[in-house]
């Protein structure tokens, strides 16, 4: 059987990016499928995922990370 792991990435203007990868071993898809998560964690897209699924399209594992800006602090008014 064969595990794919697909990494999805979207931009600030909305456009979206997948990358695919396959494995015949689980546990190697399972490291690409973290590894793209370690990624997402820090990422500074707004939003960054990964799922992994069987080659009959059966979902097997899902994650995604929302970074959403701060936003700027204010000036503090001038006094005097």
């Amino acid at each position: 059987m064969k595990f794919l792991v697909t990494e999805i990435q979207k931009f600030e203007n909305g456009t979206v990016s997948t990358l695919t990868n396959d494995y015949d071993d689980r546990n190697q898809a399972e490291a690409k499928f973290y590894s793209i998560l370690a990624a997402a964690a820090v990422s500074t897209l707004p939003l960054h995922a990964a799922t992994m699924y069987n080659e009959e399209g059966v979902p097997m594992m899902n994650n995604h990370y929302y970074h959403i800006p701060e936003p700027s602090p204010e000036p503090e008014p001038n006094e005097g």
